[in-house]
């Protein structure tokens, strides 16, 4: 068994033992496997250890790996910050974006959705840390833009992300999710039809799913430390 195997059944495993500590079946919450600057050949890895979905923050990075690895059939996910001139490769390239933020993105993303690939899935990022350095809608600002966003064509509007400010203390962890969680329940009261909460990754996974979430975000405990620059 390669190492990246090995680890991936570690976090299974972890993502199972939280659910059940929530009282959650393990099937509500899926693994996507955070492959940014890890070469194809680790995505293949995974691949072949029954992982489908790969998340990428790099626009021409993550475009060549799902190219290359097309015949594989994976699911890609673009969760980094998303500039207005790299909406284009992206919309054509991404089944899902989990950052979008403001509105001019997902108006691009909509015009520039090829329609033979179907509505592409997003989700809107909240700052609910109030980070200056991080991006993200206001929570405030988030339903106005939730509305908004669920009317264009071409995309169909699955939830909410968040990257809060990372912490060591469990109360500290769930608590930016839980408020992420309140707002995902507001806008379903509103009449969207949301399903998916992206939040958690390799280092809050279980608070995240404490808190509700169906996606979580793992590359660190997948792949392994990335080397600092």
């Amino acid at each position: 068994m390669t190492s990246i195997s090995a680890k991936l059944q570690a976090v299974r495993r972890r993502i199972d033992a939280a659910a059940r500590a929530a009282g959650r079946d393990p099937a509500g919450v899926s693994l996507l496997a955070v492959s940014k600057t890890w070469p194809a050949d680790d995505v293949r890895t995974a691949a072949a250890a029954g992982q489908r979905a790969f998340g990428e923050n790099y626009v021409q990075e993550g475009c060549a790996k799902a190219a290359e690895l097309a015949p594989l059939g994976l699911a890609w996910h673009f969760i980094g910050p998303l500039q207005s001139n790299k909406t284009r490769p992206v919309a054509e390239a991404f089944d899902w974006v989990h950052s979008v933020d403001r509105l001019k993105i997902a108006e691009r993303l909509s015009a520039q959705r090829p329609a033979a690939k179907g509505p592409l899935a997003v989700c809107l990022q909240v700052n609910v840390s109030g980070e200056a350095t991080k991006s993200g809608c206001a929570p405030a600002d988030a339903p106005a833009l939730a509305h908004a966003v669920a009317a264009l064509p071409n995309l169909r509007l699955r939830g909410l992300m968040c990257i809060p400010e990372p912490s060591d203390d469990a109360a500290a962890q769930r608590a930016p999710f839980r408020e992420l969680r309140a707002l995902y329940e507001r806008l379903q009261g509103e009449g969207l039809a949301l399903d998916t909460l992206s939040m958690g990754m390799s280092h809050d996974l279980e608070a995240a799913i404490a808190e509700g979430a169906t996606l979580v975000r793992v590359g660190t405990a997948i792949f392994g430390e990335r080397e600092k620059a």
